[in-house]
């Protein structure tokens, strides 16, 4: 089978297009390696450089006919949206109009799209949330990335384009980007913890909060398992845990594994961010089992890759 994995240089993408080309697919990406690295797209993974809401960009695929496009790109911080919302418009709703216009241009009937938690934003006193909840978006990325759900559902309708919007939660795991300090809450902790031309570890928020945290390997199987299993077809599916971790928690952790003194100085918080949410996961345990990994043991495979490192 043939796929676009939009988004192969970043931390999600290259790992979905590395295990669907270790099963013997051919995968194609297209990556402006604004927070990616070149290096980390895998061996045999055609590339194209350039940004997916530049229809120059997907001109460049020729016409190409894919059994399936998984659009994984994507500007994904909140923090970032704020400071630049044109940027992020372009980045998770362009981007997506763009690729289901070749979807049906070409012919192609199925369409992953990653989208997030954060579209469910913060509302009053409720953590846990199932897809049929209200959703209140409280930063542009949130709203860019509902704006697309929308967008694939009226595709589906028109041109019968079978898509799945996966709500992912807070991913973490091997090959995130700790060089990035404005996306992804576990590598940005590790990376003040290791680098000692930081003298502190900063929480920028309350040390109570809590993230529902995925382990990247438990994403890409999810992920991949989505494009053929049509129990997903034009489904909104929360991918999390159905657990939640206080930031104390993973605080200590980090503390425990690196051995690490570091003092912790809690700032404040930034704008948009939530207290904390995570998934009601009744909808994808029905239609496909897979027991997570659970956050210890994930966050020590993390560390112990980087102490290797690989």
């Amino acid at each position: 089978m043939n796929y676009l994995v939009t988004g192969a240089a970043g931390f999600i993408g290259a790992n979905i297009a590395q295990k669907l080309l270790n099963i013997g697919h051919q995968v194609a990406t297209i990556d402006n390696l604004s927070t990616g690295y070149e290096a980390s797209i895998p061996k045999g993974c055609f590339f194209i450089k350039g940004d997916v809401s530049d229809i120059r960009s997907i001109e460049q695929l020729n016409n190409q006919k894919f059994d399936a496009i998984l659009h994984i790109a994507g500007q994904s911080s909140g923090e970032i949206s704020f400071e630049n919302p044109t940027y992020d418009i372009n980045s998770n709703t362009i981007s997506t109009l763009r690729l289901l216009e070749y979807a049906v241009k070409t012919d192609c009937r199925r369409f992953i799209y990653a989208s997030t938690m954060s579209v469910y934003g913060q509302q009053n006193k409720k953590e846990q949330f199932c897809e049929t909840d209200m959703v209140k978006p409280e930063s542009f990325y949130a709203i860019g990335k509902l704006a697309s759900e929308h967008y694939l559902r009226i595709y589906q309708k028109q041109y019968g384009i079978n898509y799945t919007a996966l709500r992912y939660f807070n991913v973490y795991g091997e090959g995130q980007n700790l060089s990035n300090l404005k996306q992804g809450m576990i590598s940005i902790y590790l990376r003040q913890f290791i680098d000692n031309t930081f003298k502190v570890v900063e929480v920028k928020g309350s040390i109570e909060r809590f993230r529902d945290l995925s382990h990247i390997d438990d994403i890409a199987e999810i992920s991949i398992e989505s494009i053929s299993n049509t129990n997903f077809y034009n489904e909104i599916i929360n991918i999390g845990t159905g657990k939640k971790t206080k930031i104390k928690d993973i605080l200590k952790l980090m503390q425990e594994y690196l051995n690490s003194d570091k003092e912790i100085v809690v700032t404040e918080g930034t704008i948009g961010d939530q207290f904390g949410i995570y998934a009601d996961v009744r909808k994808l345990q029905s239609i496909y089992s897979r027991q997570f990994i659970d956050f210890d043991e994930g966050l020590k495979r993390m560390i112990t890759k980087m102490d290797n490192g690989k």
